[in-house]
């Protein structure tokens, strides 16, 4: 990691995200919090924000995954040069009329509700009435043939596991370990939001200059002012997570939650998570590396290389660089404190989802490991013994082939000591819990110390609320900024008639009882913060 004797270059900083898959049930409530939040609006019906798939499955759109088929993300050419895989400017400006490469919305799927009114006004009889399933799109009748996770439960099955497109590439290199594996395989689920890439390839997509990349916190949005329909963001982003809203004409994408990231609050999807697997921090990063990282040659040397455009927050000349470039002092602390930047480059147990497609994703996951424990205790062994474990790795039933696939372009060697770090973890507190006496040669054969070890354990599996999500308190005081150039000078958080906003609730919370002039937006978030993070109900007011 670059910050100790390298030069470091102009350093920027960045929220980021990383998930721990041990912890997801595939509740799907982080999916319907973001839906309910962001798109139950008529012309997003289909879209998704947040998904949670089945692995091994299709995903959604249906084989999002398959590039040589959908074309997004970066490629190199011929001189070495990143290049977007839909093609040079001269193409994607020929096609920019009519883009043939898209999912339909046979990929995604038809959204429907149904004739509930057939239930409730159906007249006295000998049948029982049934609610037709019609499509939210043409209200027409409809035959429901595929969702955002037809492969629920399924993930696992024979006849499924061949049309995920990770699936099939495993089997054309190793087919007869990969089809005995698949076969008594189990799944897991993936949970999946838009990366903020640092290198977005749908940012570069855009004919329009609609997307972007905000400097001060690296979340990518979409300016609906300036968007003009043209699509090439959906074909460009290689994760299928910019969609188009048919009635606007506009792309929307998920926007990473940022009024409640800017005043201290987590995203709707990490704040409603039952598992509590959702980490959220800041990452340093040397922006001039940025462009460097992407463009290595090796496809299996891209998980490094994005790891060595991250700094270290608690190095000096990190820190000096950082208050050189205008990163505030409360972001350097916040990144210092960063869950994500421990999970990420201390313990490297968190991992990026398709490093090869050269967009640099910043939502980073912690690969599963409870399959192993269960299938060691079925075979009589003892399923938490850390030998047991190291050894029953390289042998799981689900190949560390099909993993590396996913978050490291196919190396199996950073998944391995991942999934061994948990494995330590394990058994090393699973000795001292028992009151047994640790073996210092556990954490030690991961590289790591007993400290280190039960840290991890602590951010992993008992961590609060405030150690999970360490959002600076510079983006609050932003928010408040952008509170005062909206309001007159002389007034405080809350009415554009410059009355006070923290007093007075109505029926439906805070300040909705007040008079009939428009709120600031941003209130309700602070109001919001207030609410969720205080420890008694007299706290809030």
């Amino acid at each position: 990691m670059p910050g100790s004797g390298a030069a470091v270059g102009r350093v920027m900083a960045q929220v980021a995200m990383v998930m721990n898959l041990d912890k997801c049930i595939g509740c799907h409530t982080c999916s319907v919090t973001c839906k309910q939040t962001w798109t139950n609006r008529s012309g997003v019906e289909y879209v998704w924000f947040n998904n949670v798939e089945t692995r091994p499955g299709q995903g959604y759109p249906r084989q999002w995954q398959d590039q040589e088929r959908w074309r997004g993300g970066w490629k190199l050419n011929r001189r070495g040069r990143l290049t977007l895989r839909a093609g040079s400017r001269v193409r994607r400006l020929a096609e920019i009329f009519a883009n043939p490469v898209l999912p339909g919305i046979k990929d995604y799927y038809e959204p429907w509700t149904y004739d509930y009114n057939k239930l409730t006004d159906a007249p006295l009889g000998e049948d029982y009435p049934v609610a037709a399933p019609r499509s939210l799109l043409t209200r027409k009748p409809m035959k429901i043939e595929w969702s955002s996770n037809w492969d629920d439960n399924l993930g696992g099955m024979p006849e499924r596991a061949g049309e995920d497109p990770m699936v099939a590439r495993l089997r054309r290199q190793a087919s007869e370990k990969v089809k005995f594996a698949f076969e008594q395989s189990y799944m897991f689920y993936l949970p999946r939001i838009c990366e903020h890439c640092l290198n977005p390839a749908c940012v570069a997509s855009c004919p329009s200059g609609a997307m972007y990349k905000r400097e001060e916190d690296g979340i990518v949005l979409v300016d609906q002012d300036h968007c003009r329909g043209w699509r090439q963001c959906v074909t460009g982003c290689p994760y299928k997570k910019v969609y188009f809203n048919h009635r606007t004409g506009k792309a929307e994408k998920c926007t990473f939650c940022y009024p409640r990231i800017e005043v201290g609050l987590p995203t709707v999807c990490s704040e409603t998570c039952v598992g509590r697997l959702r980490y959220l921090g800041v990452l340093l990063y040397d922006a001039d590396r940025v462009t460097a990282a992407a463009s290595v040659r090796d496809e299996k040397e891209l998980y490094q290389a994005q790891l060595d455009v991250f700094l270290d927050p608690a190095d000096p000349e990190v820190r000096a660089a950082a208050e050189r470039d205008g990163i505030a002092h409360d972001w350097i602390e916040a990144a210092r404190r960063s869950p994500v930047h421990a999970l990420i480059a201390t313990y490297r147990v968190a991992l990026p989802l398709h490093p090869e497609f050269r967009t640099l994703p910043m939502v980073w996951y912690v690969p599963p490991l409870s399959p192993v424990v269960e299938a060691l205790t079925g075979t009589g062994f003892d399923g938490e013994d850390a030998r047991n474990l190291f050894g029953a790795i390289d042998t799981l039933r689900i190949p560390l082939e099909y993993l590396a696939g996913l978050f490291t372009a196919g190396d199996t060697g950073p998944v391995r000591r991942s999934l061994e770090t948990l494995a330590a973890m394990r058994a090393h507190m699973r000795t001292r819990n028992l009151g047994g006496t640790p073996d210092p040669a556990v954490p030690a054969a991961v590289g790591l110390t007993e400290r280190q070890i039960e840290e991890l354990y602590r951010l992993l599996a008992v961590a609060k609320y405030e150690e999970r999500y360490v959002i600076p308190t510079a983006a609050m005081a932003d928010a408040h900024a952008l509170e005062e150039s909206a309001v007159p000078a002389t007034c405080s958080i809350g009415h554009l008639d410059g009355t006070d906003g923290d007093s007075e609730k109505g029926p439906f919370g805070e300040n909705s009882g007040r008079r009939t002039l428009p709120l600031v937006s941003l209130e309700s978030f602070h109001a919001l913060r207030r609410r969720q993070t205080a420890d008694r109900s007299e706290d809030v007011l």
